[in-house]
């Protein structure tokens, strides 16, 4: 069995890890999540609940925290083809997702906005990326590959805590993620991820990409999760940092360029 890479650690020291999917969601930041620029509208509320849209009124992502939750509640990105329509297309996240994919979805979520303004494409709709670009990443990466006979493909990490599902063979009447990821124990896995019908595929193959990253991410040794840290890979420490003897309890602070609601 091996041993415990954080046993010697300081609660508070930095490290940094691999693989993603087994290193905890990290902070929660707006802005490290959401990469927009000004003219998206974005609000928090006080309760931690936070929305933002853009500037068409076609794209909402939100975040709506849940404690007593398994995923400790969710991010959601919906689409509409026009202003307030039903949604074309969903993802969603736990809460517990570690934020790099988050970030490189939402990055990748405002790429392709930029690009359908600045074009006549419409690729947050009309998306024509082929499914092979979402899982090459994880191929090249060493996951192996299982095809089942009822239309759903698997894609599973070396350590055999990590997957993504891809249903390749589609029923349009069907509410199941076209592709679907999840991080941890497979019986009771730490973190999900869910694409449905329509997502465009430049989006999930941006979601594969930084999931086998081999860019470590950066943590506190206390926020490993207890049941992976066994499996994680530490590249590098940095020493824990002092805190003042007495420090005065402050409010949080608004986010800048964000209305608050309450």
């Amino acid at each position: 069995m091996s041993t415990d890479p954080f046993m010697a650690l300081a609660p508070d020291q930095h490290v940094k890890v691999l693989p993603r999917h087994l290193a905890g969601p990290g902070p929660v930041d707006l802005r490290t999540v959401w990469p927009f620029p000004e003219d998206w509208s974005v609000h928090q509320a006080d309760d931690g609940e936070a929305l933002a849209t853009s500037p068409c009124l076609r794209l909402f992502t939100t975040l709506v925290p849940d404690a007593v939750s398994r995923g400790k509640g969710r991010w959601t990105v919906t689409a509409n083809r026009a202003p307030f329509g039903p949604a074309a297309w969903q993802i969603s996240f736990d809460v517990t997702t570690p934020v790099e994919l988050l970030h490189d979805v939402h990055t990748e979520l405002l790429d392709l906005y930029l690009e359908d303004r600045h074009s006549d494409q419409d690729r947050l709709f009309e998306d024509d990326t082929s499914s092979q670009e979402a899982y090459m990443p994880l191929l090249t990466r060493g996951w192996s590959h299982q095809v089942k006979t009822d239309g759903r493909q698997f894609f599973h990490a070396p350590d055999g805590l990590g997957v993504v599902q891809h249903r390749y063979a589609t029923n349009l009447h069907s509410d199941s993620p076209t592709w679907s990821a999840w991080g941890g124990d497979p019986s009771e896995p730490y973190w999900r991820a869910r694409f449905s019908q329509g997502t465009p595929t430049t989006l999930v193959a941006a979601f594969t990409a930084s999931l086998v990253s081999t860019e470590p991410v950066s943590r506190t040794a206390k926020d490993i999760p207890v049941h992976t840290r066994r499996h994680l890979y530490v590249a590098a420490t940095a020493p824990a940092k002092q805190e003042p003897a007495s420090t005065p309890v402050a409010s949080r602070p608004a986010l800048p360029g964000l209305g608050r609601t309450r």
